[in-house]
């Protein structure tokens, strides 16, 4: 069964409702009654969503898009894919951020449990064997594998799904988040609170609703104290038997692949695509929107500001082979050593 989602969603609102809400004008050649369902990212909308083009860096994927909507500047519109209808203004990201609320008004301030003393909801579903500790909060249809045991004041979140024989540490808390089989989160951990976005601006900073899941395959293991922020419009999925250390932050719309290994204090920013068996050294931290292929292995404290390709090892700030940075170590040793040896001379 499809899950049915953590946001109670509006609509379907009409073109020219759309158009009304954004004062916006709307395009003279298009029925003004089309009906718009929801808001979707550039690459997985469909002819009835709207989406946003901003980035030029998304060109070709603007080129392309399946979207049947799009909020576009002028100067773009001219790069809309074939059938697109385009909404012409000034700032996209902005008039898109107005409709997800438009669509999503709870998003901001999402359900968690129910407001009485019922620390389990009664519509919560509790297979043979789970095993509940003192101070759980467990809420409304959240669904709890056989075998699993939840920890002293762990917080089950609405709709939550936790597979089959896991382990949830003492308060761990976990909301808009599907959990696979035989994965353990540790004490402290956070899954599936909103991601840090805002759209930017000298009268202030608008938060971006975050409407996104956590997805954890199965024996997945997260460290004690680690945030895992849910996706925006798409899902932070973190692979099959992947481990993540303590105090680890990982950012929304985050893909992390199968077995891999990301070690304690390392910082994953929005968007970034890891590989299966990728390792990532302690206080390691990478910029967003890029990729770090299969197999590659980060050294400890390096910063990533480029895509990595898959099977290297790469190290140093910025980032880069890991025997260029070696070599670059020696030679500033040997300069400053020669520096030195001038002065005393």
């Amino acid at each position: 069964m499809e899950h049915p989602g953590f946001f109670h969603k509006a609509g379907p609102f009409t073109l020219g409702d759309i158009c009304e809400h954004l004062e916006l004008s709307a395009p003279d050649t298009i029925d003004q009654t089309k009906t718009i369902t929801g808001p979707a990212s550039l690459a997985a909308a469909d002819q009835s969503e709207i989406t946003f083009f901003e980035d030029r860096k998304l060109l070709d994927e603007f080129k392309v898009s399946k979207a049947g909507f799009c909020l576009v500047t002028a100067k773009d519109a001219a790069h809309a894919a074939e059938g697109m209808v385009v909404l012409e203004t000034d700032h996209p990201h902005k008039a898109f951020v107005k409709l997800v609320k438009l669509f999503y008004p709870g998003a901001v301030k999402s359900h968690v449990a129910n407001t009485s003393n019922d620390l389990i909801d009664p519509t919560a579903t509790l297979e043979e064997g789970v095993e509940i500790e003192p101070g759980v909060i467990i809420g409304p249809e959240a669904h709890i594998g056989k075998g699993t045991r939840l920890s002293a004041g762990a917080v089950i979140g609405y709709r939550c799904t936790i597979g089959r024989n896991c382990y949830i540490g003492p308060n761990a808390v976990i909301t808009h988040a599907l959990i696979g089989n035989e994965v353990t989160i540790h004490s402290g951990a956070a899954i599936g609170q909103d991601g840090f976005g805002y759209i930017m601006g000298a009268g202030g900073h608008e938060k971006v609703p975050q409407i996104g899941r956590v997805i954890l395959q199965d024996k997945v293991e997260i460290g004690a104290n680690t945030a895992i922020d849910r996706g925006a419009l798409t899902d932070t999925i973190i692979g099959e038997g992947t481990k993540v250390d303590n105090l680890v932050q990982i950012g929304h719309n985050v893909i992390i692949g199968s077995h891999s290994v990301i070690v304690s204090l390392t910082g994953l920013s929005g968007s970034t695509k890891i590989g299966n068996y990728v390792v990532m050294g302690g206080q390691a931290g990478t910029v967003g929107h890029i990729e770090i292929g299969d197999g590659a292995q980060i050294a400890a404290a390096s910063k990533v500001h480029k895509s990595v390709p898959a099977n290297v090892r790469y190290g140093g700030m910025p980032a880069k082979p890991i025997k260029q940075w070696f070599k670059e170590i020696i030679a500033l040793e040997r300069l400053a050593e020669g520096s030195i040896k001038k002065t005393k001379d």
